[in-house]
């Protein structure tokens, strides 16, 4: 079982570290053309096995942390490479298989997240906020799935605010899981709020930014 785990670990590093380049890449580079379509696939591919990994380590030695950033990569990640195949919901397209997949998995996830967070905000651990927030956010992204996948879509080019939004909120959650990991090696205490929420922070303003044009 311990060369198991060691695998996987191995596995789950090389896949994090270069899904964070690649979405690098891509974050820096011009956007739409075929090079950010290229590298772009090998984000979706390296986040995914990151994902995966995460899980799977979670469930050989059991961590929240891991757990919950998994199941958040393999969500935003899959969800946001799925919408750029699914531009004619509503006209006669339909989700297929994995969409609901991911979408309900995200639901149930979501519903966890939020009375387990409650419970630890209840219990005085702070780590509750955390969850909740979360939480509350990926059950807002499943709304609008539903939203979508029935063809109740308030934008016209959704797919792409979908896409821009959730590949960012991929990459996000990788380079937050890369700075609470590496946590402990920094000269100095940072919070644990700032750890988790900070790249969010920081980030979703460029998701706002290459949103706007298709608002």
């Amino acid at each position: 079982m311990e060369l198991l785990y060691q695998i996987i670990l191995i596995i789950h590093i090389i896949s994090g570290s270069l899904g964070l380049l690649t979405g690098t890449i891509n974050i820096l580079q011009k956007k739409g053309g075929k090079r950010h379509r290229q590298i772009g696939r090998l984000f979706v591919f390296f986040m995914v096995s990151t994902g995966i990994s995460s899980i799977l380590l979670a469930i050989l030695n059991p961590n929240n942390f891991q757990l919950i950033v998994g199941i958040f990569t393999i969500y935003l990640v899959g969800t946001g490479d799925r919408y750029m195949r699914l531009r004619f919901l509503g006209k006669g397209q339909k989700p297929i298989f994995i969409d609901w997949f991911l979408s309900l998995g995200m639901l149930l996830s979501g519903i966890c997240f939020v009375l387990w967070g409650s419970y630890l905000i209840y219990n005085s651990n702070n780590f509750g906020i955390v969850l909740v927030v979360f939480g509350l956010i990926g059950l807002n992204n499943v709304i609008n799935d539903f939203k979508n996948y029935t063809g109740r879509y308030k934008k016209k080019k959704y797919w792409m605010l979908v896409h821009i939004g959730r590949m960012m909120g991929g990459y996000t959650a990788s380079l937050t899981a890369f700075i609470v990991v590496n946590a402990q090696n920094y000269p100095f205490e940072i919070p644990s709020l700032v750890i988790w929420l900070g790249p969010a922070v920081l980030l979703t303003p460029l998701s706002f930014y290459w949103s706007k044009p298709y608002k």
